[in-house]
C-alpha cells in the first residue's frame, strides 16, 4: 500500500484511496464544500509523488505545475508527501471593513492587506479560522478598494455560524481565486443581456452587471431576481436606480409565472443565470421555452454549505 506524508506523520493507506478521505480519515481536517472540484476549499500542496488527478483543468496551468492539487479529485497510487493549504502562510490576510444585515443575507466586506487581481464573476475561498468556504465576489474590479461578498445566512453551517460573529476589524484570509462559468464579454455590448438570480444567485451578477455598465453596453439590460421574501431583495434599491436596467423582483412563490412572462426580443440575447440547483435548472427550462439558444445561457450554481 502506498504511504502519504504530511509533516512528520506517515501512514499507509490503500491504493486508490481519494486523497481528501485520506486525509481527513487521518484526523487532518482539510476543508471541503462540493467534493467536485468546483470550491477549491480543499487546496493541497504536493511536495513529492503524484496522485491521480481526475480534474486537472479545474487549475490553472501554473498553480497545477507546482503542484497544487484538488484533494476530492485525486487518488492516492504511490507514495505521496502532502503539505495542507495554510490560511495563516498560503492566505492573503483581509480586514473585515463594513458588516450590512439585509433580512439573512450578510454583505461582508474586505479590504486586502495586499492587492488582488480578479474579474467580475469570480469566485474566492474565504477562511475564517479552520472554516474554508468559496463566496462569489460582488464587487467591482478597479473601482472598489473592498471585496464584497453576500452570505447566506437563513440555515445553520460551519462558516455562516462564524460569520454571523464577525465584527469590523476581525482578519479572514483569502484562498484560492477562480474564475466562475460568469462573466462580462465587451462583444455582447450591443445584444440584449439577461441576468437571472435567486437569493445570493445576485451576488456575482450585481459585480457583472455594472462592468456591463462601465464598459458602455448598449443592449437592452433584464434583471430578475428571486427571493423568500421582500427583505431577500437585498439590492433592491440599487438595482431599480440604474438608469437602463429593467429589473423585475420576484417573490419566490411567483417564480413560475414572472418567468412564463418571459418574451425574446432577439434570438442574439445572452442570459446569466445564477442560484441554487433547483432554481437554476428552472431558470435555464424557461429560457430555453422562450428561444434563448443552450449556448448563450451562462450559468453558475451554488452549492448549500454544512
Amino acid at each position: 500500500m502506498p504511504e502519504l506524508c504530511v509533516g512528520e506523520r506517515r501512514w499507509a493507506v490503500p491504493t486508490g484511496s481519494n486523497l481528501l478521505d485520506a486525509l481527513n480519515d487521518a484526523g487532518l481536517n482539510v476543508p471541503y464544500s462540493c467534493r467536485a472540484g468546483s470550491c477549491h476549499a480543499c487546496l493541497v500542496h504536493c511536495l513529492a509523488g503524484q496522485p491521480l488527478d481526475a480534474l486537472p483543468e479545474a487549475l490553472a496551468l501554473d498553480k497545477h505545475a507546482l503542484g497544487w492539487r484538488l484533494a476530492c479529485q485525486c487518488r492516492v497510487v504511490e507514495d505521496l508527501q502532502v503539505a495542507l493549504f495554510d490560511p495563516q502562510r498560503d492566505g492573503v490576510p483581509a480586514h473585515v471593513c463594513a458588516l450590512d444585515w439585509f433580512g439573512d443575507v450578510l454583505r461582508v466586506r474586505l479590504r486586502p492587506e495586499r492587492a488582488v487581481r480578479y474579474q467580475a464573476g469570480q469566485h474566492a475561498v474565504l477562511w475564517n479560522g479552520s472554516v474554508a468556504r468559496p463566496y462569489s465576489l460582488a464587487s467591482l474590479p478597479g473601482e472598489e478598494d473592498f471585496l464584497e461578498f453576500h452570505i447566506d445566512c437563513r440555515r445553520p453551517g460551519a462558516f455562516c455560524d462564524k460569520a454571523r460573529g464577525l465584527q469590523v476589524g476581525d482578519v479572514l484570509r483569502l484562498g484560492e481565486f477562480r474564475g466562475g462559468a460568469l462573466h462580462y464579454d465587451p462583444d455582447w455590448q450591443d445584444r440584449p443581456l439577461w441576468l437571472l438570480a435567486a437569493g445570493t444567485g445576485l451576488a456575482p451578477l450585481w459585480g457583472i452587471l455594472r462592468e456591463a455598465v462601465r464598459q458602455g453596453h448598449r443592449g437592452e439590460i433584464r434583471v430578475l431576481h428571486v427571493a423568500e421574501d421582500s427583505a431577500g431583495h437585498y439590492l433592491a434599491g440599487p438595482l431599480q436606480g440604474m438608469a437602463g436596467v429593467t429589473t423585475e423582483l420576484v417573490m419566490a412563490e411567483h417564480v413560475e409565472e414572472a418567468l412564463a412572462g418571459l418574451r425574446l426580443t432577439s434570438r442574439q440575447t445572452v442570459a446569466l443565470v445564477c442560484g441554487a440547483p433547483g432554481s437554476v435548472e428552472r431558470f435555464a427550462r424557461r429560457l430555453f421555452i422562450a428561444g434563448v439558444p443552450r449556448g448563450q445561457v451562462l450559468a453558475d450554481v451554488f452549492v448549500e454549505h454544512a
